[in-house]
């Protein structure tokens, strides 16, 4: 695979570093990463990832871009507001470079996809911010081999490393159980400083770039934490644990956000105090809906595995029909598939 004449312009401060040239910058085109989550990470990932010409990138998010995400996901406008992340980074990215090809899934990761997708890169790179998600990566990238770079996030600090380079290390090595429910709270609870999610998305994209052009020393085995206040880094060593075989996904992973089986309720007049705090879901059927309801987005269960990927998760989401019942059947179909954001039902009887 030769680089074009445009590409070579392109790529030109690439070719004059001893390091990458043209044997590196082909190696780059010919790579395929794919990018979990378009956003804190997510954004100034696919942002260098697409400047250095990587010939392949799969972006999968199901999520919307909510107004609160500009503070820091800077690859969105608000013309994006309520429009696919993943859509709309694939579209501006073309802009940025028109010579690498995008895979664009707008689709959450869950049991059912992970192998495929993961399968079809050369290296995944871990923008998801929800423990869930994080345990799914790790397990699907061991099963089929592949290294996986991680970035987390939280309000001022932040986390890099590589798992499973060479079969080195996972992220299980590191974090064999997820904090107790609660403990850590997510970015729109305790927030985050906007310029945090760039730089440690750019240490993930060079932690990509130095994989596939083999150059440099991998945090393999390593975690770099870094704070924004005091601007100190430091460097955490790690080993396999050989105790650790995952030889198949788990049935269900929503269970590492320790949600309890008991989904916790919440009252209407809890609703009314803060609106803007959360999105609707009536699992009802269309008739008891024209009857009466409270509003929100309408899904009777019967038809939400098929449609689940039109539920939102930029707020906390509040299921609710007559009883209680069917919202609590909702919201253990919801886990199975991943569902990072707050899960209620309503405990108000709809009549």
């Amino acid at each position: 695979m030769e680089l074009t004449i445009e590409e070579k312009q392109q790529y030109s401060r690439h070719l004059i570093l001893d390091e990458i040239g043209i044997t590196g910058q082909t190696k780059i085109k010919e790579a395929r990463v794919l990018v979990i989550g378009a956003g804190g990470l997510g954004c100034p990932v696919l942002q260098y990832l697409t400047a250095a010409g990587v010939g392949t990138i799969g972006i999968i998010d199901n999520d919307v871009v909510a107004p609160s995400n500009l503070q820091r996901q800077i690859l969105y406008t608000h013309e994006d507001i309520d429009k696919n992340k993943a859509q709309c980074a694939t579209r501006r990215l073309q802009k940025l470079n028109p010579f690498i090809t995008f895979n664009t899934y707008q689709e959450r990761l869950t049991n059912n996809n992970a192998l495929d997708l993961v399968g079809q890169y050369h290296i995944i790179v871990d923008g998801s911010d929800n423990f869930s998600t994080r345990y799914l990566i790790n397990d699907a990238a061991v099963l089929q081999n592949k290294p996986v770079v991680f970035g987390s996030i939280f309000k001022f600090d932040g986390q890099v490393s590589i798992f499973n380079y060479n079969e080195g290390p996972t992220y299980r090595c590191l974090f064999p159980l997820p904090p107790e429910h609660g403990k850590v709270p997510n970015c729109s609870e305790a927030g985050v400083i906007g310029v945090l999610p760039a730089v440690i998305g750019a240490l993930q994209a060079n932690e990509v770039l130095k994989i596939i052009c083999g150059m440099g020393d991998l945090l393999s085995g390593k975690l770099l934490t870094f704070n924004m206040l005091t601007m100190e880094q430091q460097l955490y060593s790690f080993k396999k644990n050989l105790n650790i075989h995952i030889e198949q996904l788990e049935k269900d992973y929503g269970y590492l956000c320790n949600l309890s089986n008991e989904p916790e309720g919440i009252t209407l007049q809890q609703i009314k105090k803060y609106p803007d705090r959360y999105h609707l879901l009536d699992v009802r059927e269309a008739h008891e809906r024209a009857l009466h309801h409270i509003g929100g987005q309408h899904i009777p269960l019967g038809a939400l595995q098929h449609k689940i990927n039109q539920v939102s998760q930029y707020k906390e989401l509040v299921v609710y029909c007559k009883s209680g019942v069917r919202s609590k059947k909702a919201i253990q179909l919801l886990r199975e598939n991943n569902f990072h954001c707050k899960l209620l039902y309503l405990k108000d009887m709809i009549l």
